[in-house]
């Protein structure tokens, strides 16, 4: 089973020959039109905009990358704080 977000290419005539050959043992489970609650990345985000851009003022767009770059850094490897954002038990 693949779980799929509503996105525009997941819906796109040139995947439908792909899907067709392998519909014997891929079943694609799509998400309601708008759910960010149920896709872990949009809770990652969350965090990390959270903890690396409010309440702060960036003089440039590098600054911006640089602090939101060192947030995800810090979940370059299995930890409990994106176990707990993607609902890993």
């Amino acid at each position: 089973m693949l779980v799929l977000d509503n996105a525009r290419y997941h819906h796109a005539a040139l995947l439908k020959p792909l899907l067709r050959k392998y519909r014997a043992v891929l079943t694609l489970l799509f998400l309601p039109p708008y759910s960010p609650q149920l896709a872990p990345i949009e809770r990652a985000w969350k965090l990390a905009r959270r903890l690396a851009t409010h309440n702060r003022f960036f003089a440039t767009l590098d600054d911006v990358l640089t602090d939101v770059s060192t947030c995800f850094d810090c979940w370059k490897r299995p930890n409990s704080v994106l176990r707990r954002l993607c609902g890993i038990t």
